[in-house]
């Protein structure tokens, strides 16, 4: 598995979709599903920072544009 650090939005949102998939089928032992859920779990969250910081950026850009426009 990638170290999530390096992955960008699009390759740790297809990971997870592919995690979801995976546990939807049903791992073959509960550990596997936990390690799955786990993954799973680190990659929304790396999804969310990632959201989060392009958010952080539109803010930046849209309240230069606006000190600008004064």
């Amino acid at each position: 598995m990638a170290d999530l650090a390096g992955l960008s939005f699009e390759q740790a949102r297809d990971e997870l979709v592919r995690v979801v998939a995976e546990l939807e089928q049903g791992a073959p032992t509960l550990e596997q599903s936990l390690t799955l859920w786990e993954r799973g779990e680190a990659l929304a969250a790396r999804c969310e920072e990632w959201l989060l910081g392009a958010k952080r950026r539109l803010d930046a850009a849209r309240s230069a544009v606006e000190g600008d426009a004064r």
